[in-house]
């Protein structure tokens, strides 16, 4: 009979129990120390960031204008449309660099790409989590805005932005390590992204024709079921959950299959 220690790296590798769970653990602090652990102030500074963006946008719009586009409550308003962006840029963009980061470990048969995105994924995940959890409680009980929560809708939304950001994640990761030139690409390609994701304005305020090319962003509509949540009496019809959804099937089908096809060629050049 064939021994464990007898079977070949990669074979032997998933054959041993827990194998998976145990790189991804190690993989997740290996991640909070690079990430979280050099910088002063670690985890603080992710969540002063959306939280000063906020209150700058708060302060700038207050004075120019007396109400929101919805409710009383700027920050509320910004809140609902900035804290989905950024976590979007920030999932997909760190699930973008999984493979260079761990180019490294990957050399190991026990880790695998997919467990190098799954422990990025899951730690980013809580880190935003955590940053949102801590900026919209502020929001809800110390500037206490007239609002009723939507627990179903916002969670949509949230399952929305997490499954678009894995699905452009995935395949930037597959297309920065083929063509390094595509980061760069892609940095420029988003940078309008923050005025075209209606953070300052909602959909139904743009003007046709803009608005039928404004609907083809994703972010767009996840925005919207994100403030249907938080402002009952908004209905903004123009939401398809459809749509965010087929864009992250397919990005994430063509990026895991682009991976699993041509990563390792890639990366033994």
């Amino acid at each position: 009979m064939t021994s464990p220690s007898d079977l070949p790296a990669d074979l032997h590798a998933h054959t041993t129990p827990y194998a998976t769970p145990r790189a991804i653990g190690a993989l997740m602090l290996r991640e909070i120390i690079t990430t979280y652990g050099r910088s002063p102030g670690g985890y603080v500074w992710a969540i002063l960031e959306p939280a000063a963006g906020i209150a700058l946008l708060t302060l700038v719009f207050s004075i120019g204008f007396r109400t929101p586009p919805l409710g009383t409550s700027f920050a509320l308003f910004y809140a609902a449309g900035i804290l989905p962006l950024m976590m979007y840029t920030d999932i997909s963009s760190k699930l973008a660099q999984t493979v260079q980061f761990s180019r490294a470990l990957l050399a190991y048969p026990r880790i695998t790409f997919l467990d190098a995105l799954i422990a990025r994924f899951i730690l980013n995940f809580l880190t935003q989590m955590m940053v949102h959890f801590i900026v919209l409680g502020f929001i809800l009980i110390y500037l206490k805005p007239t609002t009723t929560l939507d627990f179903g809708k916002i969670g949509l939304a949230y399952l929305l932005t997490l499954t678009l950001s894995i699905g452009i994640g995935t395949l930037n990761s597959f297309l920065t390590l083929a063509y390094p030139v595509w980061n760069t690409a892609w940095a420029i390609l988003n940078r309008p992204l923050f005025l075209v994701s209606c953070v300052f304005f909602i959909f139904e305020s743009v003007p046709q024709p803009y608005s039928n090319f404004l609907w083809f962003n994703p972010i767009v509509h996840i925005a919207g079921l994100m403030r249907d949540g938080f402002y009952p009496f908004y209905q903004p019809t123009y939401v398809s959950v459809a749509y965010p959804l087929a864009v992250s099937a397919l990005t994430t089908m063509a990026g895991l299959f682009l991976l699993n096809r041509y990563h390792r060629d890639i990366l033994d050049k």
